[in-house]
């Protein structure tokens, strides 16, 4: 099984919401996902979608959405973004998904091969961003659910490599050790990947191996709007990457 992840794919949602506003690249940004996507990605293989899946405010609006997603090869892992207001009940995400997609939300799911854990996440203390109380409440909330999720996957594991996915990014290169590395790092996860950042922001992305851990920026802007491939080998285990330092998207 070959492992990918590609963040923020902002499919309309029923709207006549254009993404070009924030830039030509993102012209046809759907069309250029679903190309890649079709060509790379096998029936037995895993696309990891951590967030802001489609710009819909209701359930009904975002179906459609899903069902484009649904089409393409591969098994789908959903993770919710600060933008997917559809995503109100897991219970109603969990019966509009149809077969071969699955949600994370808090929770752990055995592909296999790999086991993938992640949460939401949220603004990191030092990022840049004042904090309000209430972002300090929801970002303390959300480090208690990378914990559950964390604990609950290092059961089903049993020493097969761990992917995390989270839609905020855990960490900066000014700021990298937050509530959020210090949970992760109490684990023996592989694979961080992470979306939400765009244009100019993609430079403030931290990339690359930090005490064990890979992180990988996945929003599709970042990556030119194709997946990026986790490394895995063939018997599930993790090809770590071998640059220690940050490393560049392309």
């Amino acid at each position: 099984m070959k492992l990918f992840a590609i963040a923020d794919l902002h499919m309309p949602g029923g709207a006549d919401k254009s993404m070009d506003i924030f830039g030509n690249n993102w012209e046809g940004h759907v069309e250029k996902i679903f190309s890649d996507w079709r060509v790379r990605v096998g029936k037995e293989d895993a696309v990891l979608v951590p967030g802001d899946i489609s710009w819909a405010m209701y359930m009904e609006d975002a179906i459609p959405d899903l069902l484009h997603i649904a089409e393409l090869p591969g098994k789908k892992v959903l993770l919710k973004g600060n933008h997917d207001y559809w995503w109100s009940s897991l219970t109603k995400v969990k019966e509009a998904l149809p077969q071969d997609m699955y949600v994370i939300q808090h929770s752990a799911l055995d592909l296999g091969s790999c086991v993938v854990c992640g949460t939401r996440g949220w603004i990191c203390p030092g990022c840049g961003e004042n904090l309000t109380p209430e972002d300090e409440k929801i970002y303390h909330r959300e480090c208690i659910r990378l914990e559950l999720s964390l604990q609950e996957g290092a059961k089903l594991a049993n020493g097969r490599p761990i992917i995390v996915m989270m839609h905020y990014p855990p960490l900066y290169p000014q700021n990298p050790d937050t509530g959020f590395t210090e949970i992760l790092e109490k684990y023996p996860i592989n694979y961080v990947v992470y979306g939400h950042l765009h244009g100019k922001g993609i430079a403030a992305r931290f990339e690359g191996e930090r005490h064990g851990i890979s992180y990988m920026l996945t929003s599709c802007d970042s990556t030119d709007f194709c997946l990026r491939e986790i490394p895995m080998s063939e018997d599930g285990n993790d090809e770590t990457i071998s640059d220690k330092s940050p490393v560049s998207i392309h």
